[in-house]
């Protein structure tokens, strides 16, 4: 079964942020609902219908046997697109992409061979090597697998792309395209959704927002696989190790992070009850300059918080997160 989602998630997420309205792609103006404080409101109306055509694609490649490549190598989204492919038995790239990755699979391939190499070497203690010969093979091997350990079992070019960024993974993009190789990307306001097969409008930069994202789409992936055990017969109950259900209603804990800068103008965060001056100085100093930031905390993004701002009095910066949320709506309203 696909994996549900409403548009009040896509809310809570920050989907609907885009970039400073002076950032943009023209391209993108359909998708735009309107601007606020200099930033423009991606219509989540629109995404939500082309996020569900996006899981329906990725879904049925991999109910086909296809193989889905996840595509994200920006610091935001690299841990989520490693998790989400492991989950759903998919591929990933997520360190930094390799000029010639699809377009030049075969010189690609000699390296994921030499890696292998590496690792049957290393696996038995390098024997016969000295200790130098051993930490250089150790580091070779190291970077290999940054940029190629999540591809190594992929065995050819992908059948499908899931991209984060379309700007910077430009030449991922480039060599799909060449390759008639179908893409499912987020494009952000500053974005050019042309060659995009299934593009899904939406803020590509929030933590949150990139977690959502790739949860849905290592879900659509899982529910592939069941469906392509259903039609070969195979007993999934029977299995010796079933395709692994998705946690219900589980959230990564991606923790607190600032930006460097406001995106457009800043939030009156006094607006939020508990938050005075001298706190919003503290804030500011943090990174914190809007109320999606604070309604997107984590527990592990409040720990952080409270343990950089020194709050006194029992003070937590827990008790912000559901003002926060509703001034964010209203926002968004």
């Amino acid at each position: 079964m696909l994996p549900s989602f409403t548009m009040r998630q896509l809310l809570e997420a920050g989907v609907h942020f885009g970039h400073q309205s002076h950032r943009w792609n023209p391209k993108m103006s359909p998708f735009i609902f309107g601007t606020r404080n200099n930033i423009h409101v991606v219509d989540l109306t629109q995404t939500t219908p082309l996020l569900h055509q996006a899981l329906v694609k990725v879904s049925d490649t991999v109910a086909k046997g296809g193989r889905v490549l996840f595509v994200g190598t920006k610091r935001q989204a690299s841990d989520s697109i490693a998790d989400a492919a492991r989950r759903c038995a998919q591929y990933f790239i997520n360190h930094r992409w390799l000029g010639g990755t699809l377009t030049n699979w075969k010189t690609i391939s000699l390296s994921i061979r030499r890696l292998r190499q590496l690792e049957e070497i290393l696996e038995g203690e390098g024997q016969g090597r000295t200790k130098k010969e051993i930490l250089n093979l150790t580091r070779e091997r190291d970077k290999l697998t940054q940029s190629l350990g999540g591809i190594k079992e992929m065995g050819g070019t992908p059948d499908l792309l899931f991209v984060i960024d379309t700007n910077k993974e430009a030449i991922a993009i480039a060599e799909a395209r060449k390759l008639n190789i179908p893409i499912v990307a987020v494009v952000d306001t500053n974005c050019d959704p042309d060659g995009i097969d299934f593009p899904i409008p939406g803020n590509d930069d929030a933590g949150r927002a990139i977690t959502l994202y790739c949860d849905l789409m290592a879900k659509a992936a899982i529910d592939g696989i069941e469906r392509a055990q259903v039609q070969s017969g195979v007993d999934i109950g029977a299995a010796e190790e079933p395709v692994p259900e998705p946690a219900l209603a589980e959230e990564t804990a991606t923790g607190f992070e600032g930006i460097e800068a406001p995106r457009g103008e800043a939030d009156d965060l006094k607006l939020v009850p508990g938050i005075t001056d001298k706190v919003e100085q503290g804030l500011n100093g943090a990174g914190v300059f809007h109320y999606w930031q604070i309604a997107d905390l984590t527990d592990d993004g409040v720990k952080l918080l409270d343990e950089t701002l020194k709050l006194e009095d029992g003070t937590t910066s827990r008790a912000w997160i559901e003002p926060a949320k509703k001034l964010v709506e209203a926002a968004a309203a």
